[in-house]
């Protein structure tokens, strides 16, 4: 008998309800009636035992289904029933139904109950809320014994379902539509679905080096001198894999590329990741479901055996990139019958457009590979309007295209993961850093705010100051360096010219009347908290006070802490997006916004599911013409004869303002050097931005951060760089105009 496959309406009227009890009594009857071919004796009717009510023992069993308390479900059933199943099968069972159809939540009441003398039938509804189908609705009558004083639970397989009554097996077949692509805010790839091609070379079969580079190097992205690099140590009959390129871009060139000795192409289906990653930090990439993700993806009805966003917005965004496959859900029985028990829809899967500006994140990632050595660092761009992020660049970055084991540099993969400089850490988010004289700005706020300092407050700037006593100096950056003290300025200078003294001046004044109130406002400009960015992980960095200090490191608060957290170090530390999160506040007159990664999420032909929104956080805790006092001081650094990074701007058309920072690494070694700021040009066609670098343990940020900084804004704003050059540059090295 085929079982319907949705609820009997007319089960629900009481005398059918009746009778189906009673067929479930005498089928439940017959099953303890007299062997095949003997006689039966007559037997003289029984009174009915005095017995609980069934509907309490049918109930109990419910209520611990919709629990998930397997064991207490075994519990209840009939001694015949447990002989013939054992409590880890029992249990075995229902589990694989619910990874099967994909159920979230049981939800069972029972309707009604019939019961003669020892036997009782209770009818019950059970809804199993499903992921791909939706509510599963069936009456279910179950069966109970009295015996040993109690009801039972008579059980078959048709308790978790009907349809599966007689030894049916679910099983469930999905197809997914194809995976959605990542573009960047223009419509320009950085992830899809398509052919591509691995490309590499031999060595010693190279017949003209030259025309090799010529044809790779912008087809790969990569400078000839970084193409160059890649196979300088290798043997000459080695293949030395150089990158991947989409299938299209090759075939444009593909009669160039095959006429040239010692390069190779190897074809693969994939997702493919344009320029060997752009942003791969921030994308992500797609691996095989782990062991410990099986349940909860079996549940949204994927079998097990794809690949799936495992970081950044691949991870974030899996949701809307797969889409929702079709699915059936079948009985299965030895027999060979089948019942179809529900079907879903396929849904088309959904494209994300990202926030970022692929030229000017490509530009941000060339020019942290730019240095002579690997370095350790992170840009972001932020629009201070609405907290979109343009750009966030990590370094050492990586090539997600490994990921997929079907690419020939797969083997490449090992290295990536074992690499000790962790090129999967998005340093803009998680990387944690001592802010140096980038943290002068909400010490200047602070000095504000207290009503102690005002911005026309004269400190003499010194090359030694002596606020802690003779035997705890301390210095300003132009010690012993041959430069003329500043000598009496006033705050806003002091922020302009980085005076240490000053600010050593505001932080021990303040901790001597409130320890904790530099620390209050750092928190107020963003420090100390993540920023709730959400589409990628982050860090929420470190800003010490007097209660944390003794709670966690059990010392009290001392003089010389305050001093120290007055330009950036001690306890403190921040990450490259909340320093750009508070330059573009200063930016835009004080609004704080969450940054956001994800401008739309956008289904074939359909309108968007999700738009960005700006969403404010908070505002700076200062007032305008505090603010105002702030901003004159960013001003300068960038372009009065004091400001510590005039040199570098020299020329720059585009207004500027920012501060720089030289930051003492704790772990020792050179320090880090950070410069941020934002753009004043006011042009409709481009939006300003607040720009972030950091660099780690290279020296000042002055000399490396600050030229880094002028370099994106002239990309930013006028297409490409200058004939201004890096300091560790011999020409300009941005590297090829990649193809849109």
């Amino acid at each position: 008998m085929v079982l319907p496959t949705k609820p009997c309406r007319f089960m629900r009227r009481p005398w059918h309800v009746a009778a189906a009890l009673s067929i479930a009594l005498a089928l439940l009857s017959a099953c303890a009636g007299a062997p095949a071919g003997v006689t039966p004796a007559t037997i003289a009717p029984t009174a009915t035992p005095s017995t609980p009510d069934p509907q309490g023992t049918a109930q109990a069993f419910l209520d611990a289904w919709q629990r998930g308390d397997y064991a207490g479900m075994y519990s209840l059933l009939s001694p015949l029933s447990r002989d013939a199943l054992s409590a880890a099968d029992f249990q075995a069972r229902y589990q694989s139904v619910n990874r099967t159809a994909g159920i979230s939540q049981v939800t069972a009441r029972v309707l009604n109950a019939l019961n003669s003398g020892a036997k009782a039938g209770v009818l019950y509804e059970v809804t199993l809320r499903t992921t791909l189908f939706g509510d599963l609705r069936r009456e279910i009558t179950m069966p109970l014994v009295f015996t040993e004083g109690r009801w039972t639970v008579a059980w078959t397989n048709g308790l978790i379902l009907p349809e599966l009554e007689g030894g049916g097996t679910l099983s469930l077949a999905v197809s997914f539509p194809s995976r959605g692509n990542v573009y960047d805010r223009n419509g320009l790839g950085l992830a899809a679905q398509g052919e591509a091609v691995a490309i590499g070379v031999r060595p010693g079969a190279l017949t003209d080096e030259g025309a090799v580079l010529n044809a790779l190097s912008p087809l790969l992205g990569l400078s000839p001198q970084a193409l160059q690099q890649k196979y300088a140590n290798a043997r000459p009959d080695w293949y030395v894999p150089l990158g991947e390129v989409a299938a299209g871009d090759v075939q444009a060139r593909l009669s160039t590329l095959t006429a040239l000795p010692g390069v190779e192409l190897r074809p693969y289906n994939t997702r493919f990741y344009p320029f060997g990653g752009v942003a791969p930090q921030v994308v992500g990439y797609l691996r095989a479901i782990a062991p410990e993700q099986l349940a909860a993806f079996q549940a949204l009805g994927y079998t097990g055996d794809e690949r799936v966003g495992q970081a950044g917005l691949e991870a974030w965004g899996e949701k809307y990139l797969a889409g929702r496959p079709a699915g059936v859900l079948r009985a299965t029985f030895p027999d060979g019958r089948v019942i179809r028990i529900a079907e879903s829809a396929r849904r088309p899967a959904e494209s994300i457009y990202t926030t970022l500006d692929r030229p000017l994140q490509l530009a941000a990632q060339q020019l942290l590979a730019s240095f002579p050595n690997p370095v350790r660092g992170a840009i972001v761009a932020l629009d201070p309007a609405t907290g979109a992020v343009l750009a966030m660049a990590s370094s050492p970055t990586f090539d997600p295209n490994l990921f997929d084991p079907t690419n020939p540099h797969s083997d490449q993969l090992t290295a990536v993961l074992n690499d000790p400089a962790n090129p999967l850490l998005n340093r803009a988010t998680q990387g944690v850093y001592p802010p140096g004289s980038i943290f002068k700005i909400p010490v200047m706020a602070a000095a504000l705010l207290s009503g102690q300092f005002t911005r026309d407050t004269i400190v003499d700037c010194g090359h030694v100051w002596n606020g802690l006593g003779p035997n705890a100096l301390k210095y300003n950056w132009t010690f012993g360096r041959g430069l003329k003290p500043y000598g009496k300025i006033n705050l806003v200078q002091a922020l302009t010219t980085s005076c240490n003294p000053y600010f050593y001046t505001v932080a021990f004044t303040l901790d001597q009347t409130d320890a904790s109130f530099i620390p209050k406002v750092a928190r107020e400009f963003g420090f100390g908290a993540a920023t709730q960015i959400g589409q990628v992980a982050e860090a929420a960095g470190l800003v010490g006070d007097p209660d944390w200090k003794q709670r966690t490191l059990n010392d009290p608060w001392r003089p010389g802490d305050g001093v120290n957290l007055g330009i950036g170090q001690g306890y403190i530390l921040v990450t490259p997006l909340q320093v750009a999160q508070m330059m573009a506040a200063i930016q835009n007159g004080g609004v704080i916004y969450r940054p956001q990664l994800v401008l739309r999420v956008e289904p074939p032909g359909g309108p968007p599911s999700f738009e960005l929104k700006p969403v404010v956080t908070g505002h700076l805790p200062v007032d305008a013409d505090q603010l105002q006092a702030i901003r004159e001081g960013l001003t300068a650094v960038t372009s009065d004869r004091l400001g510590t990074a005039r040199s570098q701007f020299l020329g720059l058309t585009v207004p500027t303002a920012g501060k720089t920072g030289t930051a003492e690494d704790p772990a020792g070694g050179a320090p880090h050097a950070w410069f941020a700021g934002y753009t004043e040009a006011n042009r409709p066609d481009k939006p300003d931005i607040a720009l972030v670098i950091v660099i780690e343990n290279i020296g000042e940020g002055s000399t490396f951060a600050a030229p880094v900084f002028r370099r994106l804004v002239e990309i930013y704003f006028d297409g490409q760089p200058s004939t201004y050059l890096l300091p560790w540059e011999g020409a300009p090295s941005v590297g090829p105009t990649p193809r849109p």
